[in-house]
């Protein structure tokens, strides 16, 4: 615990005065005040967690956390878990979906191994964070115990230290891969939510109506036999969660304590970022939510955690592919902030009377 902790007392709030130095540059930039939406506040926001008007976002990482899970044993996805170590090799060979958006980005991609239920190779160019081979099937008891729960989100936060110690990271996007976490996530949303989880569950990769029901009725046995105590975010984690989840809400934390802003990608994503808010309340300050995915479950997290998502276009693949592409908004955010001159920079008087409407 003594990692979690200690980075939980390292998040500081982010520089109050210097948001509303940036709010103030906004309203006074040579165009109708607040048009350019949301992308205002992220650069605003940006502002703040980094002390400067002008943000430069040099060294973007993206870290896809993988797992496997036992609940699939239950018949909740299409796809065996044997998919999950193939992917991983994909990512480090740098022929998925990820590898292509992230270059296009400027961003580099990082893969860490949480819990895939195979050995990979110690040479392999992975983050090597094994907590062990898949979790438990959380429809019979519960997906760990609480030491692999808490060695999974400290896991998390140790990539993020080994990063930073070899470069600054300016922006860290999350992604994932595991092949059945869309069952643990929507338990965990539905833990927090209090919905019916009939209401919150999605097809996943695609199950048929008979998958969905089944899909559902897992869920409900899950949370029937592990009852999670919805104050304790540890014990929902390890009675419904993922390994990746963990080491996700790690990664959340573990850039938080560094001053990193992150930007999360869909439902897998967001669910330890829903964990690491649970854990580390000041982290919501350091948190930029990509999209909003197809999947139910997601869009009722994001309403929880009161995050607006940058981009909406029928995501629903996981991987971190969300999160590259609004790295392409936030990169913008930074250059709308600082170099869109302001009436007085471009010697306009009381231009923006203008704009008002009467």
């Amino acid at each position: 615990m003594k990692t979690l902790e200690n980075a939980i007392q390292n998040i500081s709030e982010p520089d109050g005065k210097m948001v509303e130095a940036a709010r103030k540059r906004l309203r006074e930039q040579a165009r109708p005040a607040g048009c350019l939406g949301l992308l205002e506040d992220v650069g605003a926001r940006l502002a703040g967690i980094f002390g400067t008007l002008d943000v430069r976002l040099l060294n973007k990482v993206i870290v896809t956390c993988a797992g496997d899970h036992g609940i699939c044993a239950e018949g909740v996805s299409l796809f065996p878990s044997d998919v999950t170590p193939q992917m991983v090799y994909n990512f480090v060979n740098g022929g998925a979906s990820i590898n292509v958006l992230a270059r296009h980005a400027g961003a580099r991609v990082e893969v860490a191994d949480l819990g895939v239920a195979v050995d990979f190779e110690s040479e392999l160019p992975i983050f090597h964070k094994k907590i062990k081979k898949g979790t438990d099937n959380f429809a019979r008891g519960p997906a760990m115990t609480r030491d692999e729960a808490v060695g999974s989100i400290e896991a998390g936060i140790e990539i993020v230290d080994e990063l930073t110690a070899k470069s600054p990271v300016h922006l860290l996007g999350t992604g994932d891969m595991g092949i059945g976490n869309t069952t643990p996530s929507t338990a965990i949303i539905a833990v927090y939510s209090k919905l019916p989880v009939a209401d919150l569950t999605g097809r996943g990769t695609g199950l048929d109506d008979e998958g969905l029901k089944l899909k559902i009725t897992t869920i409900e046995k899950g949370l029937a036999v592990n009852s999670p105590d919805i104050s304790d975010p540890l014990d929902v984690l390890s009675k419904v969660g993922g390994f990746e989840i963990g080491g996700l809400a790690g990664l959340v934390i573990g850039a938080a304590s560094h001053g990193i802003p992150v930007v999360c990608d869909g439902f897998i994503s967001t669910a330890g970022a829903l964990l690491a808010c649970k854990l580390a309340p000041k982290a919501r300050d350091f948190l930029f939510a990509s999209h909003n995915s197809v999947e139910v479950g997601h869009r009722c997290m994001l309403e929880h955690m009161n995050l607006v998502p940058l981009l909406d276009l029928g995501f629903r693949l996981g991987e971190g592919t969300g999160a590259a592409l609004a790295m392409e908004l936030i990169d913008a955010a930074t250059r709308i902030l600082c170099d869109i001159k302001t009436f007085e920079e471009v010697a306009i008087a009381d231009a923006q009377r203008a704009y008002d409407i009467p």
